[in-house]
């Protein structure tokens, strides 16, 4: 198993269709690179909840998991659960994001096999957008049976794991009582991809193309 740094790329775009997406998805890598480097630009994009107590869990959360970052979050009002009938508007601001960051951004957001309509709806948009970035999708642990095979694996220090999990019961109050959000349950994939990737715990992601340099 190879194993390649990241490096350090201009900016961090985060895409979520919901609050908590992003941060259940990759709450960990999240942690690992804002401290890695301190003042690095994180842009995210979420497509629903302006304006609700979700969107307020969100702008927590995010600041919690992006420590000592430029975090710059929008969030968006499309309907939940309806994104598939609103392809041009989430294009639309995609767009508007791609438009503001340089080429060398790490695009990070759902994967194309994600069950959930609006999470799969953003994912099969995003490579038409983000063209020449390097896009990784994470995956969230619910009631579909979708986990799959993912390729990319992001080691995390235990006490990342364990601080990913309190942001989320931290943060997300509405999401309590949720049969799928608890600890067990994060806790619980984070260690079977680490077992995947020889470490104890690890988020794991898809990427569809990966270009590599050198001689």
């Amino acid at each position: 198993m190879m194993r390649f740094d990241l490096g350090q790329p201009d900016t961090l775009v985060l895409l979520g269709a919901h609050c908590d997406d992003i941060a259940i998805g990759a709450g960990g890598l999240l942690l690992s690179l804002c401290r890695r480097w301190p003042g690095i630009e994180v842009r995210a994009l979420v497509l629903t909840g302006m304006g609700t107590e979700r969107e307020m869990e969100e702008q927590k959360a995010l600041a919690s998991l992006c420590p000592r970052a430029s975090l710059d979050l929008t969030v968006l009002d499309l309907p939940d659960g309806r994104m598939p009938s609103r392809w041009e508007e989430v294009k639309s601001a995609l767009e508007v994001v791609r438009s503001e960051v340089a080429e060398q951004a790490v695009v990070i957001g759902p994967h194309r096999g994600d069950a959930h309509q609006d999470h799969r709806c953003l994912a099969e948009i995003v490579p038409s957008v983000f063209r020449g970035h390097l896009l990784l999708g994470y995956e969230i642990v619910k009631w579909d049976a979708d986990l799959g095979q993912p390729s990319v694996f992001f080691p995390l220090d235990d006490e990342v794991a364990e601080e990913k999990v309190e942001v989320l019961h931290a943060h997300y109050r509405s999401q309590f009582g949720r049969q799928w959000f608890d600890r067990e349950a994060f806790l619980g994939l984070a260690r079977l991809r680490g077992v995947q990737s020889r470490s104890r715990y690890a988020e794991a992601f898809y990427t569809d193309k990966v270009v590599l340099g050198g001689g």
